[in-house]
This record gives C-alpha cells, structure tokens and sequence, in this order.
C-alpha cells in the first residue's frame, strides 16, 4: 500500500481553527485543545494544522507560527503534527517552513501558491526553494480548485528526485486517474485530497487520507483507512463504513469549506462556529441540511 515509512500515511485529521466569538476574532486556544484531544482520542495518524480547513488565508504568520507552537506542544509526540505553510509569496513560505521546524512540527504541507499562478518552472522554482530551506518532510498540495493552478505529475516527479525531503503529494483535483498516476509513476506518498474518494484511492495504492469528515467521525474514517492495510482488493468492511459517511460527505460539500464543519461541530458542542471574513456562516437551509445528516450518522 505504501512506500515506506513517513509521517504522511494513514488518517490524517486537517483541523479547522476556532475562534473566541467576542474577543475580536482571536485564536481559540482552549478549542483548538478539545479538537486535538478529540482527533487523538479517536484514533487518527496524525493532524494538519493552518490548511485550507484552517483558513489558512485568513491567518497572519505570527497566528501561524503560534498554533505550530502550542498544537506540537499539547499533541507531545504522540502523533504526527503537519503545519500547513502554503502561500503566494515563497519568502513567506521559507519562514513559516523556518518557524515550523523551530516549534517542532513533524513535516510540512505546502500549497501551490495562490492567485498568482505560476507556470510548471515556476513551482518547481517555488517548491525547491522551500525544500532547500528546511530538512522536515515536506507533502506537496494540489488542489487548483483553490489555487488556479495545476501541479502536473511529471513536475511533481522532477522534485522528488531532486529534493529527497519532498516525500509525498496530496492531491485534490478532480481526477482518480491523476491520483493513479503519482502513485504509479512517482516515488511520493500520495495522500488523497477528497473525502469522497478515500476507499477508491486507497484501493489505487494511497498512503492515506487528509480529511475533513474525520473532523466528525474520526474512529470511522481512520478505520475505513486502516481495513486497506493488506492492501489486497476492497475489503469486507468497507463499503458499510463509505455509505455511513455518505451523508456527512453530502452535509459538509453545501456551501465552502470549513463553513459546514464549523457549523456541525458547533451542532455537536464542538465549537461556536465561528468564521472570519470573507467566509460567512451558512444559510439558514443548509444549517438544516447538516443538522440532518448528524441525526442520520448518529452524531445527534
């Protein structure tokens, strides 16, 4: 199933990260605890922080560089800790990659920059440097939806061969065929990037998952991961755990992410759902979409 041993594999939760509701927007620490505790307690491999989940767009560095800090400090080793880095600028890269090795994070997750949409050489320019600048493991993150760039197999080839820290990929954009080929054609641990595909990619040879859903159900999603351990064929259990978080999975694609979860954890006591701007809570009928599939999964 794997490519050997790496931080990269396995159920990886990407948190979301919550914020106290009248203090000015601030980063609710204590929040961020119960999330962490709750991802540990359910058995997942490992937890990304200050991603796309994160809103990470909406943070400043110095928030950044705090959360690495205070998230490795509460997990103490006992799972893996992904700080998510990715931005437009590479300068800005390079330190929040510098800062997460000073707070002892154990690898990196890095974005195609956003918005400025550089061409082929421009990423392998972006991502090289960024490798060049630190020893942790760094997982490439595709995700055009996002980005408005598309990180192309054969690039994500040449900077695994010249940069042995870039370890895995995960990938997110719209094709299990793409997926296919990184696992096949590449030496990365290839991470899937959509939820509603983790028994298809890990049936195709993914290292693991970095999910949203496991937000909710974290013993389920991590088992959906680990039933593919053997990796021979579709095992029994499986489709019994994919149709139980099909409804989570319908729930939480209603409006942009982190929007819905923040609203279900909220539902289940898991937060005040708290956003910053230009996210906006979701609609009045989309709340009731979620609340909903809650009830279906068991969660209320």
């Amino acid at each position: 199933m794997t490519k050997g041993h790496s931080v990269f594999q396995g159920c990886i939760t990407a948190l979301p990260t919550p914020f106290l509701e009248h203090d000015h927007d601030r980063v609710d620490f204590a929040g961020l605890l119960t999330l962490t505790e709750r991802q540990i307690g359910g058995g997942v491999d490992g937890i990304a922080v200050c991603g796309s989940t994160g809103e990470s767009g909406s943070l400043s560095v110095e928030e950044r560089l705090a959360i690495f800090e205070y998230t490795v400090g509460l997990v103490r080793g006992r799972i893996p800790v992904i700080a998510g880095i990715g931005a437009t600028d590479t300068r800005t890269v390079i330190a929040l990659a510098q800062g997460a090795d000073s707070a002892g994070a154990d690898g990196l997750l890095v974005t195609t920059p956003p918005y400025a949409r550089p061409t082929q050489a421009g990423l392998v320019r972006h991502f090289s440097a960024v490798a060049t600048a630190t020893s942790l493991p760094i997982s490439l993150y595709n995700v055009p939806s996002r980005t408005a760039v598309d990180l192309l197999p054969d690039t994500a080839r040449k900077l695994a061969a010249e940069h042995p820290n870039i370890e895995a990929i995960k990938e997110a954009s719209a094709s299990l065929d793409r997926l296919r080929v990184l696992v096949e054609e590449t030496r990365l641990q290839v991470l899937c990037g959509e939820d509603a595909w983790i028994a298809d990619a890990m049936e195709l040879g993914a290292a693991g998952v970095i999910s949203v859903v496991s937000n909710l159900v974290p013993e389920r999603v991590a088992q959906l991961v680990r039933c593919f351990a053997n990796g021979k064929g579709t095992p029994a259990g499986a489709p019994a755990l994919v149709e139980s978080l099909a409804p989570l999975l319908r729930a939480l694609a209603v409006e942009t992410n982190p929007a819905p979860l923040k609203a279900a954890l909220e539902m289940l006591g898991l937060g005040r759902g708290r956003l910053r701007l230009p996210l906006a809570p979701i609609e009045e009928a989309n709340r009731a979409l979620v609340r909903k599939a809650l009830v279906t999964a068991g969660l209320l």
